[in-house]
């Protein structure tokens, strides 16, 4: 679809890039000749996904721990990237944090878990990075994932909802107040792109698949459709695309409106069941991040 040097002598920041979605473009970035940051919060996992990426694409991954709920370590991990791994061109807005819940049920801690991640640090990060582009008089080009619920609500996702909303609004909102700078904003709303790690905490008790979804299509998104849709929004040859929304969902979203509204016949027990599925996925995780 692009030809192979489209991103050569680019570099690119992609947040959560040592898993899920954020590996897989992390991979096709570095496909087209670009270098790649990926941070997260788990040394191992990034270091890993750094070694595998470059052993199949080439190129260079620098891996960086970080929290980016962290305002202060966003920041200097910004400065690290601008001496050690040289300006940035682009930033992938990828990390997020989210489960199925029932409002009722859902404590604070949750609810600041997610929007932490997914509203504060994607706002820490696009912050910093812009400010290095404008000081610089670089341009650059964010792209962040989002979702389809950003239109219609989502129950059961309260707290990612209403985080995502906020992303698209910064988007809007930077793509007008930054244009003149060079800096363009954009947002992709991906339909269910199957990784382990949000089938688990959003589907705890089904996989996807073409036979599990409903959508026009009749399938599940394969990755490299989403993956081709962030090099579009990310290359120069779009320069004048700025503060849209593309959504990448096989027309679900038009077909079913809200997501998540076949668990409304749940009861207790099944809430019960998902909670404990999802408790055991977090507690792999962080047994991950400390060793």
């Amino acid at each position: 679809m692009f030809r192979n040097d489209l991103l050569a002598g680019k570099r690119y920041l992609v947040t959560g890039g040592g898993s899920g979605l954020g590996r897989e473009i992390s991979a096709r970035l570095l496909e087209l000749g670009a270098e790649v940051a990926i941070c997260g919060r788990r040394t191992a996992v990034l270091e890993e996904a750094a070694s595998q990426l470059m052993q199949r694409h080439g190129g260079r991954v620098r891996p960086e721990a970080l929290d980016i709920r962290d305002y202060e370590a966003v920041g200097a991990m910004v400065e690290r990237l601008w001496s050690e791994f040289g300006p940035l061109d682009g930033l992938v807005n990828n990390a997020a944090g989210n489960f199925v819940c029932r409002t009722e049920e859902l404590s604070r801690r949750g609810f600041e878990a997610i929007s932490d991640i997914v509203l504060r640090g994607t706002f820490y990060v696009t912050q910093a990075v812009g400010r290095r582009w404008i000081a610089e008089r670089r341009r650059g080009s964010v792209v962040s994932i989002i979702v389809t619920w950003v239109i219609t609500g989502a129950p059961y996702v309260v707290a990612s909802a209403m985080s995502k909303s906020g992303v698209e609004t910064m988007t809007k909102s930077l793509a007008v107040e930054w244009g003149h700078y060079g800096i363009r904003l954009n947002a992709l709303a991906p339909g269910v792109f199957p990784t382990e790690g949000a089938n688990a905490r959003l589907s705890p008790k089904s996989r996807w698949s073409d036979e599990s979804v409903a959508n026009p299509m009749n399938r599940v998104g394969r990755m490299p459709e989403l993956q081709n849709a962030v090099v579009f929004l990310l290359c120069d040859e779009v320069e004048w695309l700025t503060g849209q929304t593309l959504v990448v969902d096989g027309g679900g979203y038009l077909q079913n409106g809200a997501s998540f509204t076949h668990l409304r016949g749940l009861g207790d027990d099944d809430w019960r069941a998902m909670r404990e599925a999802i408790r055991a996925t977090d507690a792999r995780d962080r047994a991950l991040r400390e060793g």
